[in-house]
């Protein structure tokens, strides 16, 4: 089965400025792709690249198997977008929005667009207020209605750029259950974020663009494999310190790393020392120091 995004040496040029260089991207059925980069990365414009709203300079995109721009009139109906912010008419209400963004589809159908409407509105949380005007709804709604809008048509593909702007703590995890929901029933999601954090907890799948290259690009799972190291969190730091001769690599108040990839057997060894161990385990990186090793301007890169 074909990769549902793909890129081949994708590139964009603005007269001199290299935007985005030689990318190639592969998002597969299936995944939730985390795309992460700073500000100027090239990220949003890799993006607009995906969906036909820019023509690259050269390279090749395919989506859902078909090249774009070439064939974006059969692909672009099977993909919903949320692309710098949800776009609103704020006299209307939302519901009134859906409706009109329904019928301006390029497969529009009159029948079931009550039906599709209500189902959008109520999977993003906004069935209470669909009937107000939108100039009175906060960022965090308008962003629901932007994500309920990119759902309208029960898309193959979901590309979203900062899908939880706006929102609160609780819509941040609201809107992380909806996207998972939707993922496990079979929707792929290629989403730009600046939430590390977000991103570990959702995404499969991870790449990071830096000054517009693609510098990483796998699975999270291989990305935060262990890193043949052990962390441990003990009362009696001197007494491990002196029993392990030298393996004690990191020393942080009670919590400890050490040079060992065999968690099990440190732990009995240290229960045989009569140490209190409070917690032990395998180390293992995190989202962000794999994005702090691969980029050069990290300091970007947000952190949640």
């Amino acid at each position: 089965m074909p990769p549902v995004v793909a890129t081949r040496a994708l590139t964009k040029r603005f007269g001199r400025v290299l935007a985005v260089d030689s990318i190639d991207l592969e998002v597969q059925e299936g995944d939730v792709y985390g795309f992460l980069g700073a500000n100027g990365s090239g990220k949003t414009t890799t993006v607009r690249m995906l969906l036909g709203l820019v023509l690259a300079t050269s390279g090749e995109v395919r989506v859902l198997g078909q090249r774009i721009p070439r064939s974006a009139a059969s692909v672009l109906p099977q993909v919903g977008t949320l692309v710098e912010g949800p776009a609103s008419y704020e006299h209307l209400t939302g519901r009134a929005n859906l409706a009109l963004f329904d019928a301006m589809g390029a497969r529009s159908r009159t029948r079931g667009r009550r039906r599709r409407v209500e189902e959008a509105l109520e999977q993003v949380g906004l069935g209470v207020a669909g009937h107000r005007k939108v100039k009175g709804y906060s960022l965090g709604m308008r962003q629901r209605l932007g994500i309920a809008g990119a759902l309208l048509r029960s898309p193959r593909l979901l590309v979203l750029d900062e899908p939880t702007n706006g929102l609160d703590p609780q819509g941040i995890r609201e809107m992380r259950d909806l996207l998972l929901a939707l993922n496990a029933q079979g929707t792929t999601i290629f989403l730009s974020s600046h939430l590390l954090g977000e991103v570990e907890q959702m995404c499969t799948r991870v790449g990071v663009l830096d000054r517009g290259r693609l510098v990483v690009q796998d699975e999270l799972r291989n990305l935060r494999a262990p890193t043949g190291r052990t962390f441990v969190v003990t009362p009696d730091v001197d007494k491990v310190v002196g029993l392990l001769d030298g393996r004690v690599e990191v020393r942080e108040g009670q919590r400890l790393v050490v040079r060992a990839d065999d968690s099990a057997a440190l732990n009995r060894a240290l229960v045989d020392a009569g140490v209190r161990v409070v917690e032990l385990g395998p180390e293992r990186r995190g989202l962000e120091e794999v994005v702090l090793e691969a980029t050069t301007d990290p300091g970007q890169v947000g952190v949640s």
